[in-house]
């Protein structure tokens, strides 16, 4: 007979360690921080060890926790999978998952084949809008959010952040190598795109100027003119991927072209991104599912 410890501390142990946060388990699970504390108590009673290291934080997993994460987590993924394919859940259900367009497009969509490798029985609608969909209504299952902070509703979780640097095509560059001299960015024609949101922190030409006159106050205060402008991310991408100029963009958004070495960073003076946030609602009737497309963005990541 197998002696196991109670289902409620083990689940509660798996959300607080996939997450490294007692306060998004318990929103997971729908009960409080609290509770959750008090049942990984019971489980450590349980193993004779601690699993958390809580001080100094962040929170992070002791060496029995490394050991016991992942072999619980591949069991509860087996379960959700081996139910799913007993209810007929998971056949013909479709998960709905807002992204903004770039990432959508550019990051999202080409890794989407290795999804469908692994869940080829669970059908997606990426829905690319830059307009933010209400979760609580059923507008998507599941969202991911670019934020400069952690949203405060439903639950949220950081998945990576992004840095903006000068990209262009490496023809643009001498000898196609990134620039030495900031002042050397005025010869390349610069391209500029306009950002929904009015904010000071946006990363622009201006602010990217900005800190290249704090490094080099040979960079001219004239530098700030772009030639071309565009109201739309991804028309200015697609100016960068036909050689037409410099712009400043994400290394999220453009890393398959970075990686392919189609795009280069045209110099390596970088300014600071924003977060991509998984977002679902603490209890959902797809939430197996979206558990393990949330493990799989995270593996990505």
């Amino acid at each position: 007979m197998r002696k196991l410890p109670p289902l409620k501390a083990l689940r509660a142990f798996e959300s607080a360690a996939r997450h490294m946060s007692f306060r998004l388990a318990a929103a997971e699970l729908g009960v409080t921080p609290t509770a959750i504390s008090h049942q990984i108590s019971l489980l450590e009673e349980s193993c004779g060890q601690s699993l958390f290291r809580r001080r100094p934080r962040p929170l992070r997993l002791t060496a029995a926790g490394e050991q016991l994460f992942p072999v619980l987590s591949n069991g509860f993924d087996s379960f959700a999978a081996a139910l799913a394919s007993l209810s007929g859940g998971a056949a013909g259900e479709t998960l709905r998952v807002t992204t903004p367009n770039a990432f959508a497009s550019r990051w999202l969509v080409p890794r989407l084949p290795k999804w469908r490798d692994i869940q080829p029985r669970i059908a997606l609608e990426v829905i690319g809008t830059d307009r933010t969909l209400n979760l609580a209504t059923g507008e998507a299952d599941l969202a991911i959010r670019y934020a400069r902070r952690m949203p405060a509703e439903h639950v949220a979780q950081e998945l990576f952040r992004d840095s903006y640097f000068p990209i262009c095509r490496p023809e643009l560059l001498p000898g196609g190598r990134p620039l030495d001299e900031l002042a050397d960015m005025c010869r390349l024609p610069r391209i500029h795109y306009d950002w929904m949101k009015t904010d000071a922190e946006n990363p622009t030409w201006r602010r990217w100027w900005r800190a290249a006159r704090e490094l080099d106050h040979r960079v001219p205060r004239d530098a700030e003119d772009c030639q071309l402008r565009f109201r739309e991310e991804a028309h200015a991408i697609d100016a960068v991927l036909a050689g037409q100029g410099v712009a400043i963009c994400s290394d999220i958004v453009l890393a398959p072209e970075l990686d392919r070495g189609e795009l280069i960073k045209a110099h390596e003076l970088s300014l600071p991104g924003l977060g991509y946030y998984l977002l679902h609602l603490p209890e959902h009737r797809h939430m197996p599912v979206i558990m393990q497309f949330a493990d799989w963005l995270r593996s990505l990541a």
